[in-house]
């Protein structure tokens, strides 16, 4: 853990050091003339040469110590978290039965709606990270990820359920997402945006940040005649509108390809008429109008380009930067230094006047 000093400008005072070493070994000291001196030069040296270079290089060492103290050092705390500020973002995946349909393509395999939605969605929360994707026209290095972003995830079919509520702890829910399947039980297998719309803003009402978004994929039309809110899909973009929280609707499904079986009231109602065009062409209006009213944006994806690029493109659209202030606590070492530096001035002002006294 690498230290962090508060005014490391002290720091070039090191550079003084060997100067003031010569300097002090240099230093004329007073001497005692004795007619008789010249027989002493033959005795064993004894304790003068660290009686000369202890207290000096004793004395350097305070000065440094007292140096590094003036400089403050410190350590970073790294348990300690940085508060950062990003956004909120519910990710609501239609898991009805027609997910299951193997008309995406992935370099060169067929994959199932649900399961592109899978690969793109990991795209668009942890990044890139060298990832290969089958589209020419994009890179994976386009795609940052949302480090910063609590991000949640609610599946739906006939019934909404919260895969994930909102967590920083991406991997987590990546692992959640991994593990959908479509829903093959009848009766269980419908589409309900409304509920879906309505529990994504539930779980939103827990975030503290300050912008909030909903990103719906989904390959049908709203079929559940009677959802649990109440609510219509038109109705759920008006409250999603009210509440600030922007929609961004991406379509999955096949172009002209009916993307749900009809219900009893559709087909009384269209015994006559060409049902799949006009289940289709419903199903892409109920996505405009839930983007257009809560002022989202709509996505066409009809093919594994068309998704990746949705992705891409919601991920620039919510790249607000947003200043936010950052707290860490630090273990401040200054005191220690400047103790050590005291107490080795005293250790050698006490050596000077004993072990290593000079005379005169």
């Amino acid at each position: 853990m690498t230290p962090q000093f508060t005014n490391p400008i002290y720091l070039w005072l090191i550079l003084l050091a060997p100067l003031l070493l010569w300097w002090e070994l240099r230093r004329r000291r007073s001497a005692l003339r004795h007619p008789g001196v010249g027989e002493l030069k033959h005795l064993p040296a004894g304790k003068a040469r660290s009686a000369r270079w202890g207290p000096a290089v004793l004395r350097l060492l305070a000065l440094l110590l007292l140096l590094f103290a003036l400089a403050g050092p410190r350590w970073p705390d790294l348990h300690t978290r940085i508060e950062t500020e990003g956004i909120a973002i519910i990710m609501l995946v239609d898991v009805s039965g027609s997910m299951a349909e193997r008309d995406f393509d992935w370099h060169g395999e067929p994959i199932s709606r649900l399961e592109a939605a899978k690969k793109a969605f990991r795209l668009f929360v942890a990044g890139g990270n060298g990832a290969e994707i089958p589209d020419e026209g994009t890179e994976a290095a386009e795609f940052r990820g949302r480090p910063t972003d609590e991000i949640g995830l609610v599946t739906f079919a006939t019934r909404p359920e919260t895969a994930c509520p909102l967590t920083l702890s991406h991997s987590v829910l990546l692992r959640l997402l991994q593990e959908e399947q479509p829903r093959s039980t009848p009766g269980e297998a419908e589409t309900n945006l409304s509920d879906a719309v309505a529990l994504g803003l539930h779980r939103l009402r827990s975030a503290k940040a300050h912008r909030k978004i909903l990103v719906l994929l989904s390959d049908g039309e709203h079929n559940v005649p009677h959802p649990q809110s109440g609510w219509t899909p038109r109705q759920a973009a008006q409250v999603a509108h009210s509440l600030h929280v922007p929609i961004y609707t991406i379509d999955a499904g096949g172009p002209g390809a009916p993307s749900k079986g009809p219900t009893a009231q559709q087909k009384s109602n269209a015994e006559h008429s060409a049902y799949p065009n006009e289940t289709r062409a419903q199903a892409v209006r109920t996505l405009e109008e839930l983007a257009r009213i809560s002022r989202g944006q709509y996505f066409q994806a009809h093919d594994t380009k068309g998704l990746l690029n949705a992705c891409r493109v919601i991920d620039d659209l919510e790249r607000t930067e947003l200043r936010s202030f950052q707290y860490r606590r630090y273990y401040e070492a200054y005191p220690w230094f400047a103790l050590a530096a005291f107490v080795l001035l005293g250790v050698t002002l006490t050596l000077e006047r004993t072990l290593w006294q000079r005379i005169p």
